[in-house]
């Protein structure tokens, strides 16, 4: 059982940046698929980025250029840094930790609060 513990969010201006981490324990963190996703309200839950266990990477195309995904195996963590952050990109974030296979195991963090102001 992977447990995902999520800080980071917060209030920020438009242009301003904000990282956030997801520290995972309880599981052997660098073979899962890392993620983070974002619902803003009123909105169905979308993919903002993922990392695979050996490094590769997707972005959703409303992010691409300012957000990037990252994780240290070391310290069982993943990262998001956001730059250029607009009011569209206000929404409750959430990490999640999938470990492919026969019985797929999906985990998710409690999902933090990041809210851009104009």
């Amino acid at each position: 059982q992977v447990q995902l513990v999520e800080s980071g969010g917060g209030l920020v201006q438009t242009g301003g940046s904000l990282r956030l981490s997801c520290g995972a324990s309880g599981g052997t963190f660098s073979i899962y698929v890392a993620a983070w996703y974002r619902q803003a309200p009123g909105k169905q839950r979308e993919l903002v980025a993922s990392i695979s266990s050996g490094g590769s990477t997707n972005y959703a195309d409303s992010v691409k250029g300012r957000f990037t995904i990252s994780r240290d195996n070391a310290k069982n963590t993943f990262y998001l840094q956001m730059n250029g952050l607009t009011p569209e990109d206000t929404a409750v974030y959430s990490c999640n930790a999938l470990k492919s296979g026969l019985v797929p195991l999906m985990y998710w963090g409690q999902g933090t609060q990041v809210t851009v102001s104009s």
